[in-house]
């Protein structure tokens, strides 16, 4: 089944949500359906661009028809793995790369894309296999292999956005 993000600005929180599956099983069970993955991914995004984030903390507001922040992605990434995450400003060539590959089962990166202009577009790394990065991307609710080749020249092709911009990676 494919779990796709339920509007054009939550594919951050639909990410997220993704990785809270990745890595508690009962979570995932519960969260199977399109509808039920749609609503955690609405719940969610509220929370994300809200002035507290997932530990209750006060964060930088963030207008939520422009998406979701880093920083919230980085914190809730920690609050779901255990693992202190980092936002790395990134572009194409040897860069991008070293952060995907320390994707590991439960502890995926995030990955914000867009043009030559602005990052519009998150996507999240679930799993490295050589010099491939399986890669959910959240408007079509599909899991893609995207070539090393891809991360380190472009174009990326994800959604319709080229370029990394941002990787959101353990510390």
């Amino acid at each position: 089944m494919r779990l796709r993000q339920p509007d054009r600005r939550s594919c951050g929180a639909a990410s997220l949500v993704v990785a809270r599956r990745l890595a508690d099983p009962r979570y995932a069970a519960l969260v199977g359906d399109q509808a039920t993955f749609a609503h955690e991914a609405a719940t969610l995004h509220r929370r994300l661009t809200s002035t507290t984030d997932a530990d209750g903390r006060r964060q930088v507001p963030w207008l939520r028809a422009v998406g979701t922040p880093p920083w919230a992605v980085a914190r809730d990434l920690h609050v779901v793995t255990g693992v202190a995450y980092a936002v790395h400003a990134v572009r194409l060539g040897r860069h991008v790369w070293p952060h995907l590959a320390a994707v590991e089962p439960e502890r995926p990166v995030a990955v914000y894309v867009g043009s030559r202009l602005l990052p519009r577009h998150v996507v999240l790394v679930t799993a490295v296999d050589g010099d491939e990065a399986t890669t959910y991307e959240p408007s079509s609710g599909r899991l893609l292999p995207v070539a090393r080749a891809r991360w380190e020249s472009a174009p990326l092709r994800l959604a319709g956005w080229d370029l990394p911009w941002w990787v959101i990676s353990p510390r």
